[in-house]
């Protein structure tokens, strides 16, 4: 049974495609997907557009969506990111049950279905080096030519392929290829391999038992079969394969044949989702590791603080179209600014301290505890207490000397208030003997709590953090990796680590926060009043100093940069 509720779920071409299918009773009126992730990488935010939709789409008419490793590469592929894998699907919110399955599962039965097509006399045993079989391929505009070696009898091929399964031949020295049409205007048809030897390399699920192994092509549509799909959702770029798909599905007349159906894949400015872009960003050392809270992996977002409701509604804006695109990266900072803005409770931080001496708070008095909403907009988070004492830590950036005309923070002999408490004014600034500020020295009116007398009028709301309670703590200032918004597509065909934004990462090391945050848990997301979302880096193991990584900012500030310099 379908879901009709386009409120929650919009239409888009794959879901009219599947409405129609079971309007007409097409596979039994079962909707069947699957997310095939390579394991040779981190999942990436491209990844979570898949994840989305194929999760998605299967809970929505009552299907099932295996998922499924396509482990054909052991050169490359290992158990930490099959791992990783199955933590971000789990982590944006979609689970499988009992469907986790590996193309590896499947190895001799591909294996068989192979000798099926060399008996067909629809495969054969190819000699051609790499360098010959592209020689022989031809061009976009040229058909390619015939292999010498194309016309191998039937034995002859299932005897060498045999032999290539046992391991009797170097990597390289031989590949079986599937017979098709070297004259195909599709160069995906002219003969693509199917197989090739890779000896001496352990497979993270099958060990040392193989040392051949099949092709993507081959190898996805035939798991499909396998597994029962009936939807296999991919991106654009195997639009040009989907000929090949179902040829491999017809000549072996499998009992289930999945129908493919493209989409455009999900591109977001100042990002590169290539993994092998990606490898060289950790290998190379620009980002700590696949989980640096600024790569786009889904890793390094749930460290930094993005939460999985806000990915799927970025998912979902974006929407599902054939049409490639570039999707601004402020499209998804919305989303979870959104988000953090309605579930995000507020804390007092001071990343720039600067010590404020209440010089008229009561010796004897010492300290009190002052209440203050947890959410300005949301009652049922309730509130929370914050000591106040006669020395305070402000941000540096709240006073200045010689202020400009419209500056509304705090500045010798003028007033303003501390969030959540009092009216301070600046009666002495302490100068160090470089003449920097070092202290300022303050009176406070204690008829002020949570209001301004009649006829007082203070403008200057500042925030402030009690220096005896305080938490100290190491804040890390995250911003986008890349200052290009397309790093790997410029048009002077430059490098993308040329792109590096050298402000992506700063750390302070010396902030203060109220006491409160001294109980957070990892995944606890915060917004520091005035400053941004933070939460506590997954780092952060207990009795240490806390570290915590600035999520996004109040306000999009890279289009405030962009508005300026134009």
């Amino acid at each position: 049974m379908s879901n009709t509720d386009n409120t929650s779920h919009p239409t888009n071409f794959i879901r009219q495609i599947i409405e129609a299918d079971l309007t007409a009773g097409k596979n039994r009126g079962r909707v069947a997907t699957r997310f095939p992730p390579e394991p040779n990488g981190y999942l990436h935010i491209g990844h979570a557009k898949s994840v989305v939709l194929n999760f998605g789409i299967a809970e929505d008419y009552n299907g099932t969506c295996n998922l499924r490793f396509d482990d054909t590469n052991p050169h490359k592929e290992n158990l930490e990111f099959v791992e990783a894998i199955k933590k971000d699907v789990q982590w944006l919110g979609y689970g499988w049950s009992d469907r986790v399955f590996f193309a590896s599962d499947y190895f001799e039965q591909l294996y068989d279905y192979a000798v099926r097509l060399i008996i067909k006399g629809k495969a054969y045993a190819d000699d051609l080096s790499p360098d010959e079989t592209r020689q022989y391929r031809g061009t976009l505009t040229e058909p390619g030519k015939n292999s010498p070696y194309r016309d191998r009898s039937v034995d002859e091929n299932l005897d060498l392929f045999q032999r290539m399964r046992a391991g009797e031949f170097a990597d390289g020295a031989k590949v079986l290829r599937a017979k098709i049409d070297m004259a195909s205007p599709n160069i995906n048809l002219r003969d693509p391999t199917i197989y090739r030897i890779r000896r001496g390399v352990m497979h993270h699920q099958t060990g040392e038992e193989w040392c051949i192994y099949p092709m993507y092509d081959y190898t996805h549509c035939l798991s499909d079969a396998i597994e029962g799909i009936t939807h296999s959702l991919c991106t654009l770029e195997f639009e040009d394969h989907r000929s090949l798909y179902d040829w491999f599905l017809d000549e072996l007349d499998t009992p289930c044949h999945p129908q493919q159906i493209e989409f455009s894949r999900l591109n977001v400015e100042h990002t590169v989702t290539s993994k092998r872009k990606l490898t060289e960003l950790v290998e190379e050392g620009y980002v700590e590791g696949w989980d640096d809270p600024r790569m786009p992996t889904i890793a390094g977002m749930r460290r930094r603080g993005y939460t999985p409701n806000s990915i799927r509604e970025f998912c979902r804006r974006v929407g599902v179209t054939k049409a490639d695109n570039l999707v601004e990266m402020a499209l998804l900072e919305d989303c979870i600014r959104t988000d953090l803005n309605s579930n995000a409770p507020r804390r007092m931080a001071v990343l720039h301290p600067l010590k404020v001496i209440i010089t008229n708070y009561p010796k004897e008095r010492d300290e009190e505890t002052l209440t203050a909403a947890n959410h300005p907009q949301d009652e049922s988070m309730s509130t929370r207490a914050i000591p106040f004492s006669h020395e305070l830590y402000i941000d540096r950036h709240d006073f200045m000397e010689e202020p400009p005309k419209k500056f509304k923070r705090l500045i010798p002999g003028g007033e303003v208030r501390l969030r959540n408490a009092y009216v301070i004014r600046c009666d002495e600034v302490i100068k160090d003997e470089h003449g920097a500020v070092v202290e300022l020295r303050c009176s406070y009116d204690p008829e002020t709590l949570g209001k301004n007398p009649e006829g007082r009028k203070v403008k200057g709301v500042v925030h402030w953090v009690s220096a005896r309670h305080a938490v100290e703590a190491e804040v890390r200032l995250y911003d986008r990796l890349f200052s290009h918004p397309t790093p790997d597509a410029t048009k002077d065909g430059s490098d993308h680590r040329k792109h590096i934004n050298p402000d992506s990462l700063r750390t302070l090391t010396h902030c203060h926060l109220e006491p409160s945050l001294a109980e957070a848990r990892l995944g606890d997301a915060f917004q520091f009043e005035r400053e941004g979302y933070f939460c506590l880096d997954s780092m952060h193991t207990p009795g240490n100093k806390p570290i915590y990584n600035r999520t996004i900012t109040l306000r999009d500030t890279w289009a405030k940069m962009a508005k300026t310099n134009k």
